[in-house]
């Protein structure tokens, strides 16, 4: 077999696996009306990929915010600016870091716990169970899932942002630390941060973000070969794919509402 060929197949692979995973996706989407009836199905998974996400969030929020003030900072004092820090930090955490790092974070705790979970029913036929009894498995485990991540990640994603710039992260470095004047950090963030493009871009990058991680997981963990080794390789498969998903839409996003 030569290399074109080796290249060509694995082409038509991918995508034959994309398009598997659209119609799937779509599925999903026709399948979230369903939990209109069965609200506490929702509930259930907002607090196990939200709530149980949330140290991670404020943890690294907080680290990133206190990084980010500490290194520009140093850059800011260069050119006498250092006024502009509480600028600085807030469009940086607002447009670029907020959504990524939460994203990423979201996909190594939760979208690995989903993508693991799913594939374990899978292989312990609690999923051809529910199929056996009539109970499609598409709208009781998989279109909560799908929907609570959609969900909590611009909520997330905000409270990231509130700790790296607020009190905790970036204010407490800038002000408390390294003594810039408090009404400068907070003016500045107010006479440069708006709602289009700064704020509304938290919010639909997160929501795309957390379709893409939570898409990824419940395809890999759905469509997972029934043994640990199968498991094993779609938790993997989850981060993996969903990271650089998340990396390519950022570029694409960023493209499309900061370009012009």
């Amino acid at each position: 077999m030569t290399t074109a060929t080796r290249v060509f197949d694995a082409a038509t692979g991918w995508i034959r696996e994309l398009g598997r995973s659209t119609l799937f996706l779509l599925r999903i989407i026709a399948s979230l009306p369903s939990l209109l009836r069965k609200p506490q199905l929702l509930i259930e998974q907002l607090y196990a990929v939200g709530v149980l996400s949330l140290v991670i969030i404020v943890v690294s929020g907080v680290f990133v915010g206190m990084v980010l003030t500490l290194s520009g900072y140093r850059l800011l004092v260069d050119f006498g600016a250092e006024t502009a820090l509480g600028t600085s930090v807030a469009l940086i955490v607002l447009r670029e870091l907020g959504p990524v790092v939460t994203a990423l974070l979201f996909a190594g705790r939760a979208g690995s716990a989903l993508a693991a979970e799913i594939g374990l029913m899978r292989a312990t036929e609690q999923i051809a169970g529910m199929e056996m009894m009539a109970v499609d498995p598409l709208k009781r485990i998989v279109a909560p899932r799908f929907l609570a991540g959609v969900v909590a990640m611009p909520l997330l994603t905000s409270i990231f942002c509130v700790m790296a710039i607020g009190a905790a992260g970036g204010y407490f470095v800038g002000v408390e630390m390294l003594g810039v004047d408090a009404g400068a950090y907070w003016s500045g963030i107010r006479d440069h941060v708006h709602l289009w493009p700064d704020l509304a871009n938290v919010f639909i990058k997160s929501g795309v973000f957390g379709a893409i991680v939570t898409w990824v997981a419940v395809y890999q963990g759905y469509h997972a070969a029934p043994t640990s080794e199968g498991v094993s390789r779609a938790t993997t498969n989850t981060v993996v794919i969903a990271s650089l998903a998340i990396l390519g839409a950022n570029l694409m996003l960023t493209a499309v509402l900061f370009g012009g």
